[in-house]
């Protein structure tokens, strides 16, 4: 790991708004404002004229522009290779679009603490390799030394345990490690993390999650909502129309604020020179989206069987992300649990807090500088050990020993305790086989069709006239930090294979270089 010259930061790159934070001398996660003084900016791109976008544009002004010149939503295309959208007579990418609103929040912050080099980015935990992946280039694109990516819940573990002043507090003792159960609801995707902590020690036994679950589902229960009653009155559908559907959906965003402090909201509609204003109560609202946040308490529920805890095990459910501000989260979650939710935390910035308390203890471990940051670091955070699981099994294609058909055998099931290695003897197929080809998966689905096939292993120039079920061992191992290495050893004539899985989809250098010299290019507001 090295650090370029420049502050080093924690970057929260949300599906609705993305925040940036750092530690400072005293040793606090401080959010940083954008421009206009926000701390949050809007994960939105208008694409203006030729080398110029604008991120986070005015509500008003997005619902003006032509619906081809905006780009939102783009978390939840992250190593997606079918998303493809040109400018400038370029075909750009969800990497070369996170790259801009990195690029927007980076430049930004440094009006308040000079140029920053260095950042930690965050990710939901069952981000796949794909995604991972996507989101780091993202950071280089935007000219940024990405020193690590770390999962959301346990960065806002990290915040709930700083300002509690539990984490690195080695004088207090716990009669019992704690248990937390991180609840993160953003504009965009949800996860749910059981973890079990220490002063000294962080340990993430279970989560789960869904990259299409946020906010913004909730609102689009709002422009059905509103889209049919417009229809039963004038015989159109107002979403047939890109700009009207813009338009609407901010309308419904703004109504779901408003129904957070209010027992009712109006939303109007105009389309096609008709109108309709539509009245939505909070209890309307609630039950029309009930079944989204019952997706969430069942991810709950499994998470917490996963990890082998009960609700009564549990000393705190921590709300974040901004969608958790809906008063039917919190009340639901107490429901169900018993639990009073912990609101300590901003929703809005705890994840990038977090991110930038990460990043301070990287950077005092690897460079060893002298400050009064690095003191408060190497005196509470030093001794902090952190211990993650894998959000997505590991497996192979492998042949059902009776039927013969490919399956996905499963290495390493999710939620395993990294790192981890796991061997395992297999058999050749078929007599004087001359190599073995190990496809390695991602995923838990036992159909290798619903699995992501992420690399390959090869043996080859195995011995002659090696008979049929000739033995072959094959060994995974999976860092902390998201590696895999597969290795395929003969054991009859001891030839052996190895790869290094390192994300292999998505862009490649060549790919990469190209869009950071595109971004350094743009003009962006």
């Amino acid at each position: 790991m090295h650090f370029e010259e420049g502050q080093t930061v924690g970057i929260d790159l949300g599906t609705t708004f993305s925040t940036i934070a750092y530690m400072n001398e005293e040793g606090q996660a401080v959010p940083l404002p954008n421009d206009e003084g926000d701390e949050e900016t809007p994960s939105l791109l208008l694409l203006a004229e030729s080398g110029h976008v604008i991120v986070g544009p005015s509500p008003m002004r997005a619902a003006l522009e032509d619906p081809e010149n905006i780009v939102d939503r783009v978390k939840r295309h992250m190593g997606d290779r079918q998303f493809k959208r040109t400018f400038d007579g370029h075909e750009i990418t969800p990497e070369f679009v996170s790259a801009l609103i990195l690029k927007k929040v980076r430049q930004d912050a440094e009006k308040h603490i000079g140029k920053i080099a260095n950042a930690v980015i965050t990710v939901p935990y069952y981000f796949n390799d794909a995604r991972r992946k996507a989101t780091q280039d993202a950071g280089r694109i935007a000219g940024l030394n990405v020193i690590d990516i770390i999962n959301e819940p346990t960065a806002a573990t990290l915040t709930y345990a700083w300002t509690r002043g539990e984490l690195g507090a080695i004088d207090r003792k716990f009669e019992r490690p704690h248990l937390a159960l991180v609840y993160d609801l953003g504009g965009g995707t949800f996860d749910a993390t059981l973890v079990r902590y220490t002063p000294t020690r962080f340990q993430v036994l279970a989560t789960d999650g869904d990259v299409y679950l946020g906010g913004i589902d909730w609102n689009e229960r709002l422009v059905d909502h509103v889209a049919a009653a417009f229809q039963e009155r004038h015989g159109t559908d107002p979403r047939q129309s890109p700009a009207t559907l813009q338009v609407l959906r901010n309308d419904c965003d703004a109504a779901k604020i408003a129904l957070s402090q209010q027992e009712q909201a109006t939303i109007a509609c105009r389309h096609e020179g008709k109108s309709i204003r539509v009245t939505v109560t909070r209890q309307q609202f609630e039950e029309m989206t009930a079944d989204l946040l019952q997706r969430t308490i069942d991810t709950i529920d499994l998470v917490l069987e996963q990890g082998k805890a009960t609700y009564e095990q549990l000393d705190a459910i921590v709300l974040v992300g901004g969608s958790t501000l809906m008063p039917k989260v919190a009340a639901q979650i107490e429901a169900v649990t018993g639990i009073e939710p912990y609101r300590g935390l901003s929703p809005h910035t705890a994840v990038a807090q977090g991110a930038a308390i990460h990043a301070a203890i990287l950077e005092v471990k690897h460079r060893g500088q002298q400050s009064r940051l690095a003191e408060v670091v190497r005196k509470h955070l030093s001794a902090v050990r952190q211990e993650e699981v894998n959000s997505h099994g590991l497996g192979m294609v492998a042949r059902h020993p009776k039927t013969g058909k490919p399956i996905n055998h499963v290495m390493i099931p999710r939620n395993t305790r990294l790192p981890v290695e796991v061997r395992q003897t297999f058999y050749t197929n078929q007599p004087n086989q001359q190599r073995v080809t190990v496809k390695v998966t991602e995923g838990d689905a036992p159909d290798p069709a619903a699995v992501t096939l992420i690399g390959n292993c090869r043996v080859t120039g195995l011995p002659p006239n090696l008979p049929k079920r000739s033995p072959v061992e094959v060994i995974y191992s999976f860092n902390a930090d998201g590696r895999v290495r597969v290795r395929a050893i003969d054991k009859t004539g001891g030839n052996e294979a190895a790869t290094v899985i390192e994300r292999q989809a998505g862009l490649d250098e060549s790919q990469v270089d190209l869009f950071r010299r595109l971004a350094a290019e743009y003009k962006v507001e």
